[in-house]
Parts: C-alpha cells; structure tokens; sequence
C-alpha cells in the first residue's frame, strides 16, 4: 500500500507551510501529492506551484468539479500541467452535489451518472487527439447546437504528451463505483471503511464485468483519504475527528440529499447519522459532533497510540485500498512512513 499527501482545498487562507511538507513527502518516499477545490481555491494552481518544486512525486486533483468547467476546459488545464510535470499528473474529478452545483456553478444537477460519463469520454477525445473533437450531448453537445451555427469541430493545438493520462473518480453510491471501475483508471471513497471491504468490492466487480471495461481489478487504484491522530487517548484523538464528521453528515448536503450521510448508513450507522444531521441542521453543531460514536471515527481514521495505528493498518493492507492519502502534520507524516512504507 502506497501513500500520498492530501493537502485538499482551502479554507480562509492558503494551507501554511504546504511546499514544506509537499517535499518532505516527496523525501520521505511518498507516492503522490494531492490538492482539492469546492467553492474558494481551485485545485489546479496550487498543485502546478507546489508540484513545480518537486522531481518524483506524482500530482493529482482529489477532486476538480465537473461543473467548474467544460469538458474541454478541464482536458486542456489537464494536458498542460502533464506537461509542466513531465508526466506525473492524475487527473481526478467528481461530480460533487446540488448545492454547490447549482448554487455556485449555476448548471444543472440532473443525470450525475449520465453526465460523468459523456464528461469523461470527451476529455479522452481530446488527450487522445486522433480526430477533432465532437459530441452528441445532451449535457456537453459539441459543437454548440444553434447559436450561430459557425461553432466547428476541432481538434487541440497542442499534442497530449500522454494520451492515457490517468482518471479518477470521486464515488460514493454504489452505482457510482461501479461507474468509477467502468470508466476510470482509480476511485477516490472519500470515507472508507476497511471493515466494510464488501460494501465497495461488489460495485467495484460490477463495473469491471462490464463490456468494454477500462481496467482489470489488479491495474485500478483505490485511494481514500485517511485522518491519522496520534494520541494515548483515543477518546481524545476521537475527539479531533468529530465536528468533521458531524459537519460532513449533517451540513455538506440537504436533508434530502447528502452522499455522506448515505454512505454512513450503508455501514450500519442510519440510527446514529439521522440524530447527528437533525442536531446539526438545528443548529446544534457541538452536539451533532458530541453525537458522533467513536466507532465511526475508527471506522474510517487511524488514531490513538502508535502501537494500535501500527496493528489497525492490517485491516487497510488487506482492502482493496492501494493507496492512503493522509491528511496530515510532517511529524505524523513521517509515522506513516516508517509503519507502512
């Protein structure tokens, strides 16, 4: 199992010391760096700067918006950073959900499997540059129907230093997986739980059944990212990750439609999910946190003291998972280097 630095997207103000730690992990032999957006930094400049001071490391967007941009928006700033890079560059995208989507991007929500699906097939068109680019739609019909009727086909000027460049996808939903196994090359699960391996297994071997299938199941990268806290009490260190869960089950979606949540029922926690998003929809955002169970951090996070993070890793080792993004301080990087590298 590799590992990668997730640095994700920003908050109020640029990540401190992130080039710091992007070269301590290319030194410490770390497989990837990765960087994120939502609805402030976007994902591509910051990896382009951190990445250019970087020689082996691979660099990755967990995740770019589909909605940011269009298709060939997305396989042009894509091409040029494989460029800059010599080659490193993973491009990985999601759909993210409908209050981003049509509240910040103002595009429709509709057919999320749909659209990914024609989304990807024309940034392929374009890396692979073997004809000019075309597509019937209905989300990204190209050329534009209408209009001025002088839109034409074409074809990119420059050439893709890789025409197989590697997709990812952002999945939670077990249709979306199987998607992801279809058509891609990797899957990020944004929360995974190694003691759920079948959960993702089935849809994983769903998608890879399907004609035409991109990959095998040995050639896919599976890529969740992993909170580590370290701390001899794990109550304590259980502590650190609650408000995040309770934010990201009660907050990142409506009530009507939130893939997180969704995902902490189908491991068994619906009871337990329904009374934190309910309390953090009222407002009650220190209790939604207080209502998240340990066993749901652990479910999907490394913490308490060394000695069990070291014994927990089994279970990872022995998923389907090939590599661990962390989210992590230099110190707690170097941990995971020397207990899973």
């Amino acid at each position: 199992m590799r590992l990668g630095l997730h640095i994700g997207y920003w908050g109020a103000a640029p990540p401190p010391h992130a080039a710091e730690m992007v070269a301590e992990a290319e030194r410490l032999g770390f497989d990837s760096v990765w960087t994120a957006e939502s609805w402030g930094s976007d994902a591509f400049t910051p990896l382009a700067w951190w990445g250019s001071q970087t020689s082996r490391i691979r660099l990755g967007t967990d995740l770019v918006q589909l909605s940011a941009r269009t298709p060939t928006a997305t396989a042009m700033a894509a091409l040029t950073l494989d460029h800059l890079c010599g080659g490193r560059f993973i491009l990985g995208l999601g759909v993210s959900g409908p209050q981003v989507v049509e509240g910040w991007y103002g595009q429709p929500f509709s057919k999320p499997l749909a659209r990914t699906r024609e989304y990807v097939g024309i940034v392929r068109q374009v890396l692979a540059r073997e004809e000019r680019v075309v597509s019937p739609g209905p989300h990204y019909a190209l050329p534009y129907p209408g209009g001025t009727g002088l839109g034409k086909p074409l074809r990119s000027i420059t050439h893709p230093l890789r025409p197989d460049l590697p997709i990812y996808l952002g999945a939670e939903g077990p249709k979306n997986v199987a998607l992801a196994a279809e058509i891609a090359d990797g899957w990020f699960p944004i929360f995974y739980s190694p003691r759920h391996d079948r959960l993702y297994r089935e849809p994983l071997a769903e998608g890879f059944a399907r004609p035409g299938a991109r990959r095998k199941p040995q050639e896919f990268e599976v890529c969740p990212t992993v909170s580590v806290v370290v701390d001899d009490d794990v109550e304590r260190a259980a502590d650190v990750m609650r408000p995040m869960l309770a934010l990201y089950i009660g907050g990142m979606g409506a009530r009507e439609v939130n893939f997180h949540f969704d995902v902490f029922c189908r491991m068994g926690y619906q009871g337990e999910a329904v009374k934190i998003q309910q309390l953090y929809l009222e407002g009650r955002k220190e209790e939604a946190a207080a209502a998240v169970p340990t066993a749901m951090v652990e479910e999907i996070c490394l913490i308490g003291p060394r000695e069990k993070i070291r014994d927990d890793l089994e279970a990872w080792e022995e998923s389907v998972v090939t590599t661990m993004l962390l989210g992590a301080s230099v110190d707690t990087m170097r941990l995971m280097a020397e207990l899973a590298l």
